[in-house]
C-alpha cells in the first residue's frame, strides 16, 4: 500500500511497513489466536519491543488508520506522532452505501468483484494497475480474517495529530468528518486531500501524501 510513498520517507526516516496479522503478506500468526482488538494492541507492543523502539511515529491508512488511534490510546507514551489517513471508524461510521457495495466481497470475495469494487471507489484516479491485482488477489487469500472491533474515543486522542481525509472518499462524507475534528480536537491538523478516494490513497498522487507528511513528521 505505501510502495508509491516509502522512497520519499525512507529518505528521511527508518520506516517499518509491517503486514497485519490475518490479512494477506508474510506476517505469520502464531501462539495464542488473536480474539479481539486488543489483542492487536499487545501485538503492537510485542512488535516495537522486537525492533527495539521505545517510541516511534504511527501511520495508518483506512484500517491501518484504525488500528494506529486504539494503540495511541493504549499506549500514548510510545507514540510521537500520530498521522491518520482517512481512518475509518475513527471519527465517523461507514456509509451505508459503501458497505452495500462492499457486501458482495465480504460474502464471496473473488478477484472480479474486488476489481469491481475498487474501480466503483476509485472511478477517475486511475490507480496503479499492479497494485489493483494484488488488492485483488489479497481479497480471496485463504484464511484472511481481519480482527475487528469498536470505534476507539477519537475526541482523547492528544496531539500532535494528523488527519489526512480523501475528498472524494465514499467510505464516509469527508467534509463532514473534517469538520468533527476540528471541533473536538482543535489542537489537530485537518487536510482534505482533493481528488482523492479512500482507496486511492495513499499512493495516488503520493507526493501531495509525502509532502504534507513530512511537514507533519519534521
Amino acid at each position: 500500500v505505501w510502495f508509491a510513498n516509502a522512497p520519499a520517507l525512507g529518505a528521511r526516516y527508518r520506516v517499518h511497513a509491517v503486514d497485519l496479522l490475518g490479512d494477506a503478506g508474510r506476517t505469520e500468526r502464531r501462539g495464542r489466536p488473536l480474539k479481539g482488538a486488543d489483542d492487536l494492541t499487545v501485538w503492537l507492543d510485542a512488535l516495537l519491543d522486537g525492533l527495539g523502539l521505545t517510541r516511534a511515529h504511527l501511520c495508518g491508512h483506512s484500517y491501518g488508520a484504525w488500528l494506529a488511534a486504539r494503540y495511541a490510546l493504549h499506549a500514548p507514551e510510545r507514540v510521537d506522532r500520530l498521522a491518520l489517513v482517512d481512518p475509518t471508524r475513527v471519527f465517523a461510521g461507514f456509509r451505508p452505501g459503501y458497505l452495500l457495495r462492499a457486501l458482495p466481497v465480504l460474502i464471496r470475495p473473488t478477484e472480479a468483484r474486488a476489481r469491481a469494487f475498487l474501480a466503483w471507489e476509485t472511478a477517475g484516479t486511475h490507480p496503479d494497475e499492479a497494485w489493483q491485482r494484488l488488492y485483488a488477489l489479497a481479497s480471496t487469500t485463504p484464511g484472511r480474517k481481519l480482527v475487528a472491533g469498536g470505534r476507539p474515543r477519537g475526541a482523547d486522542l492528544r496531539p500532535p495529530l494528523l488527519v489526512l481525509l480523501a475528498e472524494r472518499s465514499r467510505t464516509h462524507r469527508a467534509a463532514e468528518v473534517a469538520d468533527r475534528v476540528r471541533r473536538t480536537l482543535p489542537e489537530a491538523e485537518v487536510i482534505l486531500l482533493p481528488g482523492a478516494t479512500h482507496h486511492s490513497l495513499p499512493l495516488t498522487a503520493p507526493e501531495r501524501l509525502d509532502e504534507r507528511l513530512l511537514a507533519f513528521l519534521g
